[in-house]
């Protein structure tokens, strides 16, 4: 694995950033023919872009430099923007472009809940392609194992010291890229055949996606010892529990809203 995808003299251009990007790129396109069935106009998928990756940057960001001091104390300040060096943690990513799309919603009168449907599938699928990014680059990674799936990193990653032998580990990344794919596919045909109210859609995804979390947490391998709670529990599945609480309290206040309810749509609809 290189993080550099190809480098034109002192242009870099990383892999990581590029797979980010792309996974925008699908999000935005796969959402943007979603719209119509829910009563949202495609172009309104097209005009929150730029604040969807604006909040998600800013998030992803802030909360890694604050989760991870010590990867800034001795590099020099700018290096704290340096996104495309990888370092972005999709909880802050998913705060921030939530903020962003309430924002949105409201300035535009979109029905919130009804937007974050049309959005939430493909939060997974840009969820997806981007973790291959972090495959790439090499962060993110998993804890030692000896199964016939376990990855090698080059020499000069922190599981291959220089002169030793490399050790295997999970592939983590890959493990999350393929359950937020199938997170993708099932959010996407329940879009399609079985939503019932506003916002529906979106719980699930929220639901979802923290056991889809918690799980490759168990298998991750890339933070410090200190991080951890209890041996094996980290920030991020207390966050998830959070999101998961979260995700059942929208489901079920959703869920008796009448204003929330599809009927009405489905006759616009018809």
């Amino acid at each position: 694995m290189d993080p550099v995808l190809f480098q034109i003299g002192k242009l870099t251009v990383s892999w990581y950033g590029t797979l980010v990007a792309l996974g925008f790129i699908a999000a935005l396109w796969t959402a943007s023919k979603r719209a119509a069935l829910a009563g949202v106009l495609p172009d309104k998928v097209a005009d929150v872009g730029p604040w969807l990756i604006i909040g998600t940057l800013i998030g992803a960001r802030l909360v890694y430099v604050v989760s991870y001091p010590q990867d800034f104390k001795d590099v020099p300040f700018w290096h704290m923007f340096a996104i495309w060096k990888g370092g972005l943690v999709f909880y802050g990513g998913l705060f921030g472009a939530s903020g962003a799309c309430i924002l949105f919603s409201y300035i535009n009168k979109i029905p919130l809940w009804r937007f974050a449907d049309v959005l939430a599938p493909s939060v997974a699928l840009g969820h997806a392609i981007g973790r291959l990014g972090c495959l790439m680059n090499g962060c993110c990674y998993g804890q030692a194992c000896a199964l016939p799936w376990a990855i090698k990193f080059p020499v000069g990653h922190r599981t291959h010291p220089v002169g030793e032998e490399a050790t295997p580990v999970h592939p983590t990344q890959i493990y999350e890229s393929l359950l937020n794919f199938g997170l993708y596919l099932a959010l996407a045909w329940f879009f399609r055949k079985r939503r019932k109210f506003q916002g529906q859609v979106f719980a699930i995804y929220l639901m979802g996606y923290a056991i889809v979390r918690s799980t490759v947490e168990m298998f991750r391998g890339d933070y410090p010892k200190d991080y951890y709670v209890d041996g094996w529990i980290t920030p991020a599945h207390k966050v998830s529990i959070v999101i998961f609480l979260a995700g059942i309290a929208l489901y079920a206040w959703q869920r008796v809203n009448p204003a929330a309810q599809l009927n009405e749509e489905k006759k616009q609809n018809a």
